[in-house]
């Protein structure tokens, strides 16, 4: 399977940077072939331009500055995110990747019978890697907003069937060694499966 790895931390030296060498590690010895995107690394810009936003219902405006990424998610048959969840969601810069690379015309096309009609029907499965300095049962209380930003608008403009992994660590802030090698472990197993 075509998987396409979306990193997004500012360090190199993080936590969550060893989560994504292990993540893209076990995909590639399950047979996968992995394209990987560090946004941060690769300085992606998040904000949303006026020009952009004036245009983003422009199937045919231009848009080379994001035409590699573009590129990159149409050829994915699954994708695998990996970052920190800061304020209960995914940091802004992911979430900006998500305001102008998942555009109508290339992750869901409007009108119809249906709202949202999907236009990566060729991803069948969504791994999200995260980790969260709150305990499990805030996470519960406020809602688990980033799982349901997954869930019900990213999953849903994948193919009709497309699984949804869920991999998190929480408790962050307090993670012993040992728990946080545990879960790296975690990770791995379960992407080996992938």
């Amino acid at each position: 399977m075509r998987v396409l790895l979306v990193h997004c931390h500012p360090r190199a030296d993080s936590f969550n940077a060893r989560l994504r060498d292990a993540a893209g590690a076990a995909l590639e010895a399950a047979g996968h072939t992995v394209e990987r995107l560090d946004l941060y690394e690769e300085n992606f810009d998040p904000r949303l331009s006026a020009r952009e936003r004036g245009a983003y219902y422009d199937e045919a405006a231009e848009r080379s500055d994001i035409a590699g990424h573009i590129a990159a998610l149409r050829r994915a048959e699954a994708l695998v995110f990996v970052y920190p969840t800061w304020w209960f969601g995914p940091p802004a810069m992911l979430k900006g990747w998500f305001d102008r690379v998942w555009l109508p015309g290339v992750a869901f096309a409007l009108g119809g019978a249906k709202v949202l009609q999907p236009r990566l029907t060729q991803i069948r499965r969504i791994a999200v890697v995260t980790t969260y300095g709150s305990p499990r049962w805030l996470l519960w209380l406020v809602g688990w907003p980033d799982w349901r930003l997954f869930r019900f608008g990213i999953r849903p403009l994948c193919a009709r069937r497309c699984r949804l992994d869920w991999i998190a660590l929480t408790g962050m802030d307090k993670a012993t060694d040992e728990a946080r090698a545990r879960f790296v472990e975690r990770v791995r197993r379960k992407l080996t499966a992938f």
